[in-house]
């Protein structure tokens, strides 16, 4: 076993794809140390992915790659802007309001990043804002991407720990304003702090125009979320409404979306697709071998052995996540930790709807830094910015997140209050 976990660190260092490092491990132990024939393992693989609620990850990926194609983003942005730019340090609170509108439709960190960062940073440079608190509040508010609903992380974490995906959406909704919150108010801090004012005049005209212009896209959350609640849906069905949603904004309504952006969104999304179920079946298989040899029983025994509190369980298993989230992408970890830490979890009463938000938390703030930080890498290079720099503007929005991570681990209602009311847990 100690070989599995040492081939897999070091092919991982290696600088080796992510699936082939867990594929190859696995291998490495069940086919030359274990003996267990090749069928097996090609049919745990396949199995890994053989899931219904899976379907929902091509859809909702396809759906975010439309939204950023079809024009979306500016009109989002746009009423973004009517809603906070007369606050002090208006573009800042505009960037964190724009990436809550714009989670309810993508459901990825690194979409949010890549199609509402680049309209942002620029917007901010243009009108003052130092590059580095520009890069830091975008990356800080792409966070909000798979935590409010939509979620790419929730889909794959509810089908690894068998939750119902509508009550994780659900869970969603409260610890993303949480989040909104604190970091709004470190704006707000910021801006007080370096004599920040207001960007323009608040004008309901333009409130009301922006919100008439964007209401159509505002809609995509409300269908999919709705759907959902009122059973009209399963999650693979609202993504397969948010696609064509977003496919009736681009091509009929805004005339946005060409034919040949269509024919680029849809490799865009067989690529992402491709890698991300690569991931899970290769994950899926490392999972199985941790499963077989024990290692999640190990794991369990040596956390309850430190304490049963599940408070404490839990700020060990955070920890854990962190130092996770710095070197796998969060497909990954959720694929192979799940297994591991979910037996503990049930066994000290910590409810895996609450978990699978704090898990997606904070694997959330690592894409952020070094060494795989995805969000990290997509803005330094919009912002044209050093790695170096973009970490350094990164680090003090730290500050609010883990204050929000800290508030969502230990009050499990923020996560479940909204989820209980609806009726889908107990």
């Amino acid at each position: 076993m100690t070989v599995l976990i040492f081939v897999f660190l070091a092919v991982l260092i290696a600088g080796v794809p992510v699936f082939i490092a867990l594929a190859g491990s696995s291998l490495l132990y069940t086919h030359f140390l274990a003996g267990i024939p090749d069928f097996v393992i090609l049919h745990r693989m396949a199995g890994g992915i053989d899931s219904f609620p899976l379907l929902a990850v091509p859809f909702f990926i396809l759906a975010g790659n439309l939204m950023n194609s079809a024009g979306i983003t500016n009109r989002i942005y746009d009423f973004a802007v009517a809603i906070a730019g007369w606050m002090r340090g208006g573009l800042g609170h505009v960037n964190i309001i724009g990436s809550v509108i714009f989670a309810g439709m993508s459901g990825t960190a690194i979409a949010d990043a890549a199609g509402l960062g680049t309209i942002e940073i620029k917007a901010m440079k243009d009108h003052g804002y130092d590059t580095e608190f520009a890069v830091g509040v975008t990356a800080a508010s792409a966070t909000l991407g798979p935590i409010i609903p939509p979620s790419l992380p929730f889909v794959i974490y509810g089908m690894m720990a068998n939750v119902s995906i509508g009550a994780l959406f659900l869970g969603g909704i409260v610890p993303g304003a949480v989040m909104t919150i604190f970091m709004m108010l470190y704006v707000t801090f910021y801006a007080r702090r370096h004599g920040i004012g207001r960007d323009q005049a608040f004008r309901w005209g333009v409130l009301a125009a922006t919100f008439v212009a964007a209401l159509p896209a505002l809609l995509t959350p409300a269908i999919i979320i709705g759907g959902m609640t009122f059973g009209w849906f399963t999650p693979t069905e609202a993504a397969i409404a948010a696609c064509a949603w977003a496919l009736i904004l681009g091509v009929f309504l805004y005339r946005s979306l060409s034919l040949k952006q269509f024919y680029k969104v849809t490799l865009d999304t067989i690529e992402t697709t491709a890698a991300v179920l690569l991931i899970v079946g290769a994950a899926s298989l490392f999972g199985w071998v941790l499963t077989v040899t024990k290692v999640t029983e190990q794991v369990a025994a040596g956390l309850l052995s430190i304490s049963s509190n599940p408070y404490v369980i839990l700020l060990i298993v955070n920890l854990i996540l962190l130092v996770v989230g710095c070197f796998l992408e969060p497909i990954a970890s959720i694929s192979i930790l799940v297994p591991v830490l979910m037996p503990v979890l049930l066994k000290v009463g910590i409810d895996p709807v609450h978990f699978g938000v704090v898990m997606t938390l904070n694997l959330m703030i690592g894409l952020l830094h070094p060494p795989l930080g995805m969000v990290l890498f997509v803005l330094a290079r919009v912002s044209k910015l050093s790695i170096e720099r973009a970490t350094m503007a990164i680090l003090p929005w730290l500050i609010p997140l883990m204050v929000s991570l800290l508030a969502i681990t230990l009050i499990p209602e923020l996560t479940l209050w909204l989820p209980r009311t609806m009726g889908l847990i107990k």
